[in-house]
């Protein structure tokens, strides 16, 4: 059974700037993540920056051994939000 986060922040932007840092586009990162196992299109990458889907674990999992980051990296920010 595949774990997800359960979303009540928006981690989207946090995605989305690593991903620019990095020079990626997201089809090319999700070329990457499949090379990882991940079976992932842009569309659901999308998704992900923009708020619409909790991302699965496995995938901040193999996010983490790319950018070579810490989970610190992806929740920046977020504990200044304020509870939904």
């Amino acid at each position: 059974m595949e774990q997800k986060l359960r979303r009540d922040r928006n981690m989207g932007a946090n995605l989305r700037r690593l991903r620019l840092e990095h020079g990626l586009s997201q089809e090319k990162l999700c070329a990457e993540l499949q090379r990882m196992n991940c079976d992932i299109g842009r569309t659901t990458y999308e998704k992900y920056e923009v708020g619409e889907l909790n991302i699965r674990i496995s995938v901040l999992i193999a996010l983490r051994k790319i950018y070579g980051c810490s989970y610190d990296d992806f929740f920046e920010g977020l504990d200044e939000e304020e509870f939904m």
